[in-house]
């Protein structure tokens, strides 16, 4: 049975299990949308260190980190989950949607969660659907790179 939970990002070894997955996850999105500067890929150690989001971590019974999310209030009632990511070893396993309800249930007074993902990584739009999210806004952040805004209720 997998365990999430709250990641320390004081903690060095976590901080280096996190960056390397981030760099897993993140490299193989780029590839996906074509855009190689996605911010996580730009961030050091030291600089994920000092984030101000909240990462959760899904383990697997040996430990191993096979999945992380982040999340961060922006403003009084929103949640923005700010990153997901997956290591590729554990693509299609349900990780990323465990580490979602899991985000649901420990956030449940939110009124709106709101996460955005490239119009063409078509896993993590798939993802997005299937958790309740709906596509509210498209806007190209670079030419020929759209980003999907997608908002599900809290009250679900």
């Amino acid at each position: 049975m997998d365990t999430i939970i709250k990641l320390n990002l004081q903690d060095d070894s976590t901080v280096n299990e996190l960056w390397s997955l981030q760099h897993q996850a993140y490299r193989l999105e780029a590839e996906l949308i074509g855009f190689h500067e996605i911010p996580p890929l730009l961030e050091t150690r030291d600089m994920l260190r000092h984030v101000k989001e909240e990462f959760y971590g899904c383990f697997d019974s040996n430990n191993d980190l096979m999945g992380a999310v982040a999340t961060e209030e922006e403003s009084p009632g929103k949640l923005t989950i700010t990153r997901m990511m997956v290591d590729p070893g554990y693509f299609r396993q349900g990780v990323a949607g465990r580490l979602l309800e899991y985000v649901f249930k420990r956030y449940e007074g939110m009124e709106q969660f709101i996460v955005s993902t490239g119009k063409l990584n078509i896993p993590a739009v798939t993802l997005y659907t299937k958790h309740g999210f709906i596509a509210v806004g498209l806007e190209e952040v670079v030419p020929g790179v759209e980003l999907i805004e997608f908002h599900r209720s809290g009250t679900h």
